[in-house]
């Protein structure tokens, strides 16, 4: 059939491409993989054993890195998996060897609002279902390793309550004397599930663990997840893992994985999970899938291997980060950038024309609430919008500059925007120094991306003069100032008494020179407060505590209020996914 994403849903789609899509076997064979370095999962998805691939190439210079980041998003996002799919089925077209890496989907969106984050249209990641339901299994790996280390917590909890110091010795167990009041962990799973927030463990007898508060996070915000999308080798994961801070001892001595001696267990757990997993566009081009931590308060970013590996692989290669550039491109420079000492050569800004209008808020746009429709006025003409709402984009490529990357903004178009929106976009962000390029790839794939591909392959013939907002031995407090004056565009920091004595303490320790700053907030705002849209001045940005990641090496200055566990709300994805019983195929993804 001749496919119309005005007329047929993702999953439809998907389901036709995909009777027609290329084996693993044939996307390795085009990508030079070597036999031994595939790890089928079944006829179309594969791991590949990013060591034997990195060995064996470590002498072939790097292909371009890009990046694609966005705007600050409206609640349903402005495409950023979309645009990815389509720039790389756009350098196809263009004849270009090129490859991209995408971050695997949390099951908790794809139930809920969001979906599952293939792309979308004519510009998808293939076969949808496997990308959307587990993939090859690598967020079961995640949740069991992490849960691990809570079987370990809990049960050495209940033996030290059970068992006397003797006891305990005869069995080789020393006395952590855990503070059942200060465990800093809990337990995942990869749902949004709001009842599970907070929860009491441990009822019944003396053998049915230790009584207490615990709670649950979804399975992608997980200190684990993080480490997954960072980590450089095995031994560099091996002591990440023993690095995490599971609980305090009643003295305020932090308590982590190896000291419960199940590092070694968990990194175990994750054997499998290290390889990247293969997967391709709607249209044929090689598709990485691997890590997907959360973006508001850990990384949000696919993994440093999978970067490592397509850079090799290719002449260029497409990364993705969450969210917007405040978020997602900021902790590329500054984190993923800093572990992996990749350095991009362009950053793709995507925007809709809708997405802008969100931002027009001093010219009278309409909010858009999150689990509702976007309101129809959206989808007609309104430059006064447009125009006031411009400020956001002119904020993100600012800061994209600072990296010292000339950007490329892709208008990812919507058969309801006009002529007129189009043109005053690119006129407005061409004076803010970036190039501009209407893309339809999710409407024609990748015959709608050219614009956009010849961009970015001229954009990648710039000199870049990359480098990080700061350095390591820059004291805490001064990092988040820099950040939120130069990205966020806040005036200044203000702490609360509690967060002052924590960053004081950090400041006054060596050990923490090392840790890269993980800013947690909103990403529906430049700001801490998700009501407040545009790009605002005047304001103070507000940290009411830090948390630390002592595996990760993240300390994560916190602003405004996030949970790691979303909620699921009243109309739900999953209301609309099913199977088809006479041949096994799901439908109603997207």
């Amino acid at each position: 059939m001749t496919l119309d994403p005005t007329k047929h849903a993702d999953w439809e789609i998907a389901e036709e491409a995909e009777s027609r899509m290329k084996t693993c076997y044939q996307l390795a064979d085009e990508l030079g993989l070597s036999k031994d370095e595939l790890l089928p999962h079944g006829n179309y998805v594969a791991k590949v054993d990013y060591m034997k691939v990195l060995k064996r190439l470590e002498d072939r210079p790097d292909g371009k890195f890009i990046e694609v980041t966005a705007i600050t998003p409206t609640p349903l996002g402005e495409g950023k998996s979309t645009t990815t799919m389509g720039l790389l089925q756009g350098m196809g077209k263009r004849n270009k060897r090129v490859v991209a890496c995408i971050r695997q989907p949390s099951g908790g969106p794809t139930m809920n609002i969001k979906g599952s984050a293939a792309g979308g249209g004519l510009s998808q990641c293939i076969p949808l279902t496997e990308f959307s339901l587990g993939l090859t299994g690598d967020i079961n790996a995640v949740i069991n390793a992490h849960n691990l280390a809570m079987v370990a917590l809990t049960a050495r909890m209940q033996h030290e309550r059970n068992y006397n110091d003797a006891r305990l010795e005869k069995i080789g167990l020393n006395r952590l004397d855990i503070d059942p009041t200060n465990v800093e962990m809990g337990w995942v799973i990869d749902f949004c599930a709001q009842s599970l927030r907070n929860i009491v463990i441990g009822l019944g007898g003396k053998m049915d663990g230790h009584l207490m508060q615990s709670k649950f996070a979804i399975a992608v915000s997980s200190e684990v997840m993080a480490i997954l999308s960072i980590f450089s080798d095995l031994r560099d994961l091996r002591e990440r893992i023993g690095g995490i801070v599971v609980a305090y001892d009643k003295k305020g001595q932090p308590i982590t994985c190896e000291d419960l001696e199940v590092a070694g267990a968990m990194t175990a757990w994750l054997r499998e999970a290290v390889n990247p997993n293969l997967m391709q566009s709607l249209e044929g081009q090689p598709c990485f899938v691997h890590a997907g931590p959360f973006a508001n308060i850990a990384v949000g970013q696919s993994s440093v291997v999978a970067d490592k590996i397509c850079l090799k692989l290719a002449d260029y290669h497409l990364t993705e980060s969450g969210f917007g550039a405040d978020i997602g491109f900021e902790k590329f420079w500054n984190v993923k950038c800093r572990y992996s000492g990749n350095v991009p050569n362009v950053s793709v800004i995507t925007t809709t024309i809708r997405g802008l209008k969100h931002h027009g808020v001093n010219a009278g746009a309409l909010p858009c609430p999150p689990g509702k429709p976007i309101p129809k006025e959206y989808f007609e003409e309104n430059l006064a919008w447009l125009e006031d709402g411009m400020c956001n984009l002119v904020q993100h490529i600012n800061t994209v500059k600072k990296a010292g990357i000339n950007p490329v903004v892709a208008i990812n178009a919507f058969h309801s925007d006009t002529q007129a929106e189009i043109e005053l976009t690119r006129k407005m962000a061409e004076a803010a120094g970036a190039r501009v390029a209407v893309s339809n790839h999710w409407r024609y794939g990748g015959e709608g991306a050219l614009e956009l591909a010849d961009a970015v392959i001229d954009a990648c013939e710039d000199t870049v003069d990359f480098r990080f907002l700061y350095d390591l031995n820059t004291p805490l407090r001064q990092r988040v100032e820099r950040i939120a004056k130069e990205v966020y565009g806040a005036d200044g920091v203000a702490y609360t008494p509690e967060a002052e004595a924590k960053a004081k303490r950090f400041e006054a320790d060596d050990k923490f020179n090392e840790f890269t700053t993980m800013m947690v907030k909103s990403h529906l705002s430049l700001s801490h407060d998700p009501a407040i849209k545009g790009a605002p001045r005047g304001w103070t940005l507000p940290i009411r505590d830090f948390l630390t990641y002592g595996g990760a090496r993240f300390i994560c200055p916190v602003a405004g209020n996030i949970s790691l566990m979303p909620g699921t709300c009243s109309n739900p994805a999953y209301r609309r996914v099913d199977i088809d019983v006479e041949t096994g195929k799901v439908r109603g993804l997207f």
